[in-house]
């Protein structure tokens, strides 16, 4: 299976001396839901990071479709982030002044790919495909929770980026919006994304093909 993400001896040391990952590698393959668990503190978030780019490791490499991002400029991070990575998070992030088809259009306007006259097509398809194309009209404080991050799920493949990068996703959630979520975060990796999730989620398990334990092995 094609490697997406390699992550090789990588050490996270802040600056009150603090080490919140030590040598930790893992290697994430194409088509697969990954789980990342463990204890508060154990880094599960500062990974999910560093392998987005947002932060940097103090030691250790990491390879994004076998290409190095140690070194690279804030703009090359920028253009990775665009094309190859999607973020879900806990919080949302929705333009709360933005209705639902505008919130996922977002990132297709720093695309140079995809043209003007395609950015509403795709985005409505994408609503359309996670269940809320009704709300595309709708701000984020007239959706539910549930429905707001499928939006944002929405949002996150906006540039069809080969990997997706969910930290905490179903925290705000109730149980059924979290099958909801953990049930279109498996069937990204069915359609040949490569899906990390953060989660203290049980629930994950049932979906995740399999399940990281930082601070503990792999099962």
């Amino acid at each position: 299976m094609e490697k997406t993400v390699e992550v090789k001896k990588v050490v996270k040391i802040y600056k009150n001396e603090a080490k919140v990952l030590n040598d930790v590698s893992f290697e994430f393959e194409k088509g697969k839901f990954y789980a990342i668990m463990g204890r508060s503190g154990a880094g599960k978030s500062t990974l999910l990071n560093i392998i987005g780019t947002i932060d940097n490791a103090t030691e250790g490499e990491v390879y994004i479709n076998g290409n190095n991002i140690n070194g690279l400029t804030e703009k090359e991070k920028a253009k990775l982030r665009m094309k190859n990575l999607g973020f879900v998070f806990q919080g949302f992030y929705l333009n709360p002044y933005l209705n639902a088809l505008e919130n996922v259009i977002v990132p297709m306007r720093i695309n140079p790919e995809i043209s003007k006259k395609e950015r509403k097509k795709l985005a409505e398809n994408l609503l359309e495909k996670f269940g809320v194309k009704e709300l595309a009209d709708s701000l984020p404080s007239q959706m539910s929770g549930g429905e707001q991050q499928r939006v944002c799920i929405a949002r996150a493949l906006a540039n069809n980026p080969d990997i997706i990068l969910a930290d905490e996703p179903t925290g705000n959630l109730d149980e059924e919006n979290e099958k909801i979520v953990f049930s279109n975060l498996k069937l990204l990796a069915e359609q040949g994304h490569t899906v990390i999730a953060v989660s203290h989620n049980e629930g994950v398990k049932e979906y995740a093909d399999e399940v990281i334990v930082l601070n503990g092995k792999s099962v």
